[in-house]
């Protein structure tokens, strides 16, 4: 019996939740409160309340009610899914709002990034993505000039950029990926609606046309809270290694 009331209570929780009527950052209530509800002792209360944790639902610490946990959206970083799609198999909905598209000289940093000299002009697209009409990541976009002046005949908000310029003979062949984690600058404080210098994960983006030739340059800038990366592998590498240290 036991058993069963900590199922039901479990369910009827996790019910809540799915619904709405117990949001991200919610108190769950009290172990007193749920006992009395369903009429048991703190045991079964306390089995519910492990098991809606291990599922990620709610966090637990001494001396405060449970609460409802952010749920994290989950993009893999070995492959590339474009948002709009990624957030559509969500079940989420996506939305943009372009903040610049213009030509610039590529600079060093660039000009080095796209194989491209310093004197030559880019594209440039500085893009605010949504999940529900949540922000939640800014692009900052870099073209090559052939590649990106396609991108000033098209609505950039109501768009995937990956997948219509796939349509117009560029597509992503090979890419090359690097995340870390960076303190949210000015513009992405602003635009994200987080205090200047909150952690954020940054997915930078390299990508190459079928010839090889790199067309794309891109920091994906993504709000911890609401998305984590994955990363799957085939295995242990020969020489036992599976990370690489960079800096000094």
């Amino acid at each position: 019996m036991p058993e069963v009331v900590y199922t039901q209570i479990a369910d009827d929780l996790r019910a809540r939740i799915a619904s709405g009527a117990l949001r991200p950052g919610d108190a769950v209530p009290t172990e007193a409160e749920l006992a009395e509800r369903w009429s048991t002792s703190r045991g079964p209360i306390r089995n519910a309340l492990a098991a809606l944790r291990a599922e990620g639902l709610v966090e637990t610490a001494r001396g405060r009610p449970a609460r409802v946990v952010e749920r994290k959206a989950t993009q893999a970083v070995d492959v590339s899914v474009p948002f709009t799609r990624w957030a559509r198999d969500l079940g989420a909905r996506p939305g943009a709002r372009t903040q610049e598209l213009s030509l610039r000289r590529a600079g060093t940093e660039k000009g080095q990034a796209l194989g491209v000299d310093p004197g030559d002009t880019i594209v440039s697209v500085v893009r605010l993505r949504f999940l529900d009409d949540r922000p939640t990541m800014l692009e900052r976009l870099f073209y090559t000039e052939e590649v990106g002046r396609l991108l000033f005949s098209v609505d950039t908000d109501a768009i995937s950029i990956t997948e219509f310029l796939g349509s117009q003979g560029h597509p992503i062949v090979g890419l090359q990926h690097e995340i870390d984690a960076v303190a949210a600058d000015e513009q992405d404080a602003a635009l994200l609606e987080v205090p200047q210098g909150t952690p954020i994960l940054r997915l930078s983006r390299t990508s190459r046309d079928a010839e090889g030739r790199i067309f794309e340059a891109s920091e994906d800038r993504y709000l911890s809270s609401i998305v984590r990366f994955t990363v799957s592998g085939s295995g242990i590498s020969p020489d036992g290694q599976y990370l690489r240290a960079v800096g000094g």
